[in-house]
């Protein structure tokens, strides 16, 4: 059995499966990418809630593994060369689980890289600005009476949406016929921009027929709504 207990986190969060890939997360949208990819490869893993209620990510046990106080993060009982591998960034850890696996990512040089491309795609568009219209259209930002940064964040949504509705113009995915970790990087974002910001009307989200579609697609999928779930909130 793995003994990971060369990890402090596992002191606030006890592994009851050691064996077992280890998630540190909660179901916001960066969180549910790892669940869900898990979900589809079949890989065994343990969720572990990370409440941001009781500032768990500032904890010394969960800096411990991510410095930069943000979910998720895992530990690998099992990485490369068969010891244990602590992993963060939510894009990093899509891409080893698609390496681990060999799923999710096309296999042929090209087609990985520009899989790739997508998730930094996501990961510097789409994650932060999508993020940036939460806080001024839900949150403490809504309160602003200049709504001058609201408007220019909502302007880039609709410009990045626009680009990935032209993607999937003919696509049943963002590669194509193939379902990847580019559409568990993104899909998620543009679910939460929709439905927890309630932000559809403010991005004029009737406009992007490909995304409506494909989004619709991705939530219906069995590992996707088992995902979007885990951890389970307390």
């Amino acid at each position: 059995m793995a003994d990971l207990s060369a990890f402090p986190i596992t002191g606030k969060w006890p592994a009851q499966h050691p064996e077992r890939i280890q998630l540190y997360s909660l179901p916001t949208p960066n969180g549910v990418k790892v669940s869900i990819a898990l979900e589809e490869t079949g890989l065994a893993y343990e969720p572990h809630l990370v409440s941001f209620d009781k500032n768990d990510q500032m904890s010394p046990e969960f800096l411990s593994l991510n410095p930069n106080n943000k979910i998720p993060a895992i530990i690998d009982p099992n990485g490369p060369d068969g010891k244990p591998l602590p992993l963060f960034e939510s894009g990093a850890i899509l891409l080893y689980i698609a390496d681990k696996t060999g799923q999710l990512i096309p296999q042929d040089a090209a087609g990985r890289y520009e899989t790739i491309q997508w998730v930094m795609f996501q990961m510097g568009g789409i994650g932060p600005m999508f993020g940036q219209v939460g806080f001024f259209h839900k949150f403490a930002g809504k309160e602003y009476e200049d709504k001058r940064p609201r408007d220019r964040y909502i302007n880039e949504s609709k410009r990045l949406l626009s680009v990935l509705d032209q993607r999937l113009e003919g696509r049943q995915w963002i590669m194509g016929d193939q379902y990847t970790i580019a559409d568990i990087a993104i899909l998620p974002w543009v679910r939460n921009l929709v439905n927890f910001y309630g932000a559809g009307e403010l991005v004029e989200f009737h406009k992007f027929s490909n995304v409506q579609r494909v989004l619709d697609a991705f939530v219906a999928r069995p590992a996707v709504i088992k995902g979007l779930d885990s951890p389970k909130r307390g």
